[in-house]
Parts: C-alpha cells; sequence; structure tokens
C-alpha cells in the first residue's frame, strides 16, 4: 500500500464541536428568514399605461385570416418580425405565410399586418409576395424599417418545382403611402 504524501488533514473528521456550530447557523438563517419577509402582494386593476403598453403591442399573426388560398389544409406562419414600418409610433409585423401542404415546397406570402389602437383584430394592410408568385422566401428580416428577403424562383412553368432557379434579392419601404420594392445594395446576382 502506498503512502500519502499529504498528512492527514484534520478536518476530514468532525468533532462535536463542528456539529454545534452548524447547528447554530441553520439555526441563525432559519430565524433570519423568518424576520424578513417580502412586501405583500397586491391584487390591482391595470392602469392607463397598461393600456398604451397594449395599444402599442406588434400585431399577432395567428389572430389573422390570410389571403392565401390553401383549400383543405391551413395556413402556416413560418416566419415574422415586428418593427415600425411606417413611421407612426406602432409596430406592424411581417409574416412570411404557406399552406401546410405535408410535403414539398409550397409558395410562399409576405403580409404587412397592422392592428388600430381601438381595434381587437389584426389586418392584413399589404402584400409584400402573393404566393402565386411560385416563390419562396429564405433570409428574410426585418431592420431600420425595411423589410429584406431573399426569394427563390422559377424562370419558366417548365422548371420542377423542386429546382428553383431564379435568386432575387428584395427590399421593401414604406414610401409616400406605399410599400415600394426595390432592390438593396448589398446584394449581387448568382
Amino acid at each position: 500500500m502506498q503512502q500519502s504524501a499529504v498528512p492527514e488533514l484534520a478536518h476530514t473528521h468532525t468533532s462535536p464541536i463542528q456539529w454545534v456550530a452548524t447547528a447554530t447557523a441553520v439555526a441563525g438563517v432559519v430565524a433570519l428568514s423568518s424576520v424578513l419577509q417580502p412586501d405583500p402582494a397586491t391584487a390591482a386593476q391595470p392602469g392607463p399605461e397598461a393600456k398604451s403598453a397594449a395599444a402599442t403591442a406588434a400585431p399577432d399573426p395567428a389572430r389573422v385570416d390570410f389571403p392565401i388560398a390553401c383549400g383543405p389544409t391551413k395556413a402556416i406562419v413560418e416566419k415574422k418580425a415586428s418593427g415600425d414600418l411606417d413611421g407612426d409610433g406602432r409596430p406592424e409585423t411581417v409574416a412570411v405565410v404557406h399552406c401546410d401542404a405535408g410535403s414539398g415546397t409550397p409558395p410562399n406570402g409576405i403580409y404587412v399586418l397592422t392592428q388600430a389602437a381601438d381595434a381587437q383584430e389584426p389586418r392584413v394592410v399589404a402584400t409584400l409576395i402573393d404566393p402565386k408568385d411560385r416563390l419562396n422566401v429564405t433570409d428574410f428580416a426585418l431592420r431600420d424599417g425595411a423589410v429584406t428577403a431573399t426569394l427563390l424562383g422559377y424562370s419558366s412553368a417548365d422548371v420542377p418545382s423542386c429546382c428553383p432557379d431564379v435568386n432575387d434579392r428584395a427590399k421593401w419601404q414604406w414610401k409616400d403611402g406605399a410599400f415600394i420594392r426595390s432592390t438593396p445594395s448589398e446584394a449581387r446576382s448568382v
């Protein structure tokens, strides 16, 4: 048997005084916690500041009927982002939506949602991409009041749905009462 180079440590053997010290410390913590209590909770009706916060909440795309024809399936919100697009101080939500096809890659639509301060439900105010255009949306973002996306599409009806052969970058900004589409400056051709 090999001997340890380190001598036996004194604290590896407990003594009665250590048990008394531990018990005293635990009793002190319990006694102190019974004296120090948090303030009692109070229930109150939300004031005007809570109503204004609710009025500035971004529209929820789960509460919108999108103008997309899905037949017996339902519309799926694939991506969403919120921000103030028109400078009115209230956020809009931009949603990328497609039909729940089960398999394959159904085309996307991009919709802008808003909700008036006195309205119960949000509503679609603009369609940036219509699913009828047979485009799929990737690299979707909302920054600095602009919506950007990469759009994968088809050069003709003869191109199979599995293999989009057109790659385009798009940017939409609110100008003069409408969303204006342009090509982002960082876009490069493939």
